[in-house]
């Protein structure tokens, strides 16, 4: 089995990257909703994140109030604190889930869409973790895929994705301005990407259109299919 990471910051069009590849036949896990499952009521996810922000994170219908707990996070500078909650629990899920289609599929493809890799090796070595879960997680991958764009197509992305429709006049600009400076926001908290390009095995340029991503994903997965051919079996 060829264990692959998917990265790329806010609006690269990873997750694009990542649906065309599990349609060509790759086992795919998005982080981000591994992430959302684990944060339900009743996990232990759950529990810890109230335990330490408080019981005023729970929305009235019991469920985390994740723009309230977002808001927190950045404009009060405790992401890492939310995310030393959030990520070995995520990450042991995605190795769980490694493990199992490892066993069932050991010839196969298997891609771990995470915006955050880098990130999570980076904030465990700033906690003064040399090793383990987190640390470790980089080398958890037989090879490392980063997906790129210019920023003001990644803010523009973001922006267009999330503006609600129908808006018009000040009222649209407001909120496209909150957008604007949220994607930033974002994308300061991240590696800069050229750092990831660096460091990635394989880098997705997603700076045109979509059939251009689509050509570039075509060439993406015959080179991992080469890779997965040539090498032997994770373990």
């Amino acid at each position: 089995m060829l264990r692959v990471g998917l990265t790329g910051g806010l609006g690269s069009g990873k997750s694009t990257v990542a649906e065309l590849l599990k349609q060509k036949g790759a086992f795919l896990i998005e982080a981000d909703e591994l992430g959302r499952k684990l944060m339900e009521p009743g996990q232990q996810v759950f529990a810890q994140i109230v335990a330490h922000f408080g019981t005023h994170v729970i929305a009235p219908n019991g469920q985390l109030d994740r723009a309230l707990l977002a808001k927190i996070a950045f404009e009060e500078e405790r992401v890492q604190e939310l995310n030393a909650i959030i990520h070995p629990a995520v990450i042991e899920a995605q190795a769980e889930w490694m493990r199992t289609i490892l066993r069932k599929h050991p010839e196969t493809i298997a891609v771990v869409e995470s915006a955050l890799i880098f990130e999570v090796e980076r904030d465990a070595r700033l906690r003064g973790e040399r090793e383990g879960l987190l640390a470790d997680w980089r080398r958890r991958f037989d090879r490392i895929v980063v997906v790129t764009a210019p920023d003001e197509i990644r803010v523009a992305r973001y922006v267009a994705k999330l503006t609600p429709p129908g808006l018009t006049g000040k009222a649209l600009t407001s909120v496209q301005q909150k957008l604007t400076d949220d994607a930033r926001a974002r994308i300061a908290q991240q590696i800069p990407q050229d750092e990831k390009a660096r460091r990635a095995d394989i880098v997705v340029d997603n700076n045109s259109d979509e059939a251009s991503l689509h050509q570039k994903v075509d060439l993406l997965w015959e080179r991992l299919k080469e890779i997965q051919n040539s090498s032997g079996p994770a373990h």
